[in-house]
């Protein structure tokens, strides 16, 4: 994809907000910083440990990827915490 596309794709998009969809089928907006589980140890960051998403970028293939402590991660290293 070239660049042009991507930023047609990406041009109403933030680094501080997220669309998620829960568990009982309602669309949530999350905004930055949220909370994140880790599921796979990755880089400092060990498994279980709860962590801040500071920002959320996407990389030209399209992949999301969390920046936690000013490091970019892909988002499938983490399940999103969401208070009740």
């Amino acid at each position: 994809m070239d660049y042009e596309k991507l930023s047609e794709i990406l041009r109403f998009s933030t680094p501080r907000s997220l669309y998620i969809v829960t568990w009982n089928n309602l669309l949530k907006e999350l905004f930055c910083p949220f909370k994140v589980k880790v599921i796979n140890a990755i880089g400092n960051l060990e498994v279980d440990q709860i962590v801040w998403v500071e920002e959320i970028k996407v990389t030209p293939e399209l992949k999301t990827v969390y920046v936690i402590d000013k490091t970019a991660y892909y988002y499938f290293h983490f399940d999103i915490m969401l208070d009740s």
